[in-house]
């Protein structure tokens, strides 16, 4: 793990009629429904700046400059942080600022709902990416159920267990671009595991759906097939499972918080 060699992308923006959750939290935007009090993409930053891979941070949204204001204005003088706006597609955007000057590689990507975020996430994810050109995070079912049975996870089926995503990608090499137009065609069906492992052909998406293949070898599978390396890093926390986009998700992580704080 190099010291402050990573950048890291924050999406901070929103979709195209995603905005009811902003609206009734009475916010000009989900980044800024406050979590335990203090908006959840301040707490996204300031995990950030702690973490010690992190040298710089880049926050993508359709409109920054509605962000960084009252409790977030504190951003506008942070030399480490900058923004630039985004479109309403998350990998097109991504895909804009790669490996220019604003996200040289590598960098890492998580999104201002990550409310629960923290150092060890980053660290151990970042340590673990190892020799790839992409990498993205994720927890496996066991882990997410043994402390938060209640939430609700989309989970991709494998021989070796389920597993969710944990909002966190790595992007290391030019390669990784690869990836990101694929990220483009399967934007759309990110909530739908069977259509999504149908992007990579129907005999991968027949393995997965009757589990027999495991998660590795699925990825050496799609790796194969776009001509990159790609890993699926194992996280083991459950918090790394909980991101805050509907209200459940608001009361569950208010509710973790709250406890960490009594203990």
């Amino acid at each position: 793990m190099s010291n402050g060699s990573w950048t890291a992308v924050v999406l901070a923006g929103e979709r195209p009629g995603e905005t009811g959750f902003a609206d009734a939290h009475g916010v000009a935007s989900k980044a800024l429904i406050p979590v335990a009090g203090e908006p959840m993409l301040a707490r996204v930053l300031r995990t950030l700046l702690e973490s010690e891979p992190v040298g710089r941070i880049l926050i993508l949204a359709q409109h920054p400059e509605i962000l960084l204001h009252g409790s977030l204005a504190w951003v506008n003088d942070e030399e480490r942080i900058a923004t630039a706006p985004s479109g309403d597609g998350i990998s097109t955007s991504i895909a804009a600022i790669a490996g220019g000057r604003q996200a040289p590689f590598p960098f890492l990507v998580t999104t201002a709902d990550h409310a629960l975020l923290s150092r060890a996430m980053i660290e151990t994810f970042i340590d673990r990416v190892g020799e790839v050109d992409a990498a993205f995070a994720v927890v496996e079912r066991t882990v997410v159920d043994g402390v938060y049975p209640e939430t609700k996870r989309t989970w991709l089926r494998f021989s070796d267990g389920d597993v969710t995503g944990a909002n966190l990608f790595a992007l290391r090499t030019e390669a990784a671009r690869k990836g990101l137009e694929i990220w483009a065609s399967v934007e759309k069906d990110r909530k739908k595991a069977v259509k999504l492992m149908l992007s990579f052909g129907p005999i991968l998406a027949l393995r997965a759906l009757t589990r027999t293949i495991s998660l590795d070898a699925a990825m050496m599978r799609i790796g194969q097939r776009v001509a990159m390396r790609v890993r699926a890093v194992r996280l083991p926390f459950a918090d790394a499972a909980v991101d805050v986009d509907k209200e459940a998700d608001l009361i569950l992580a208010n509710r973790i918080l709250a406890e960490r704080g009594q203990r």
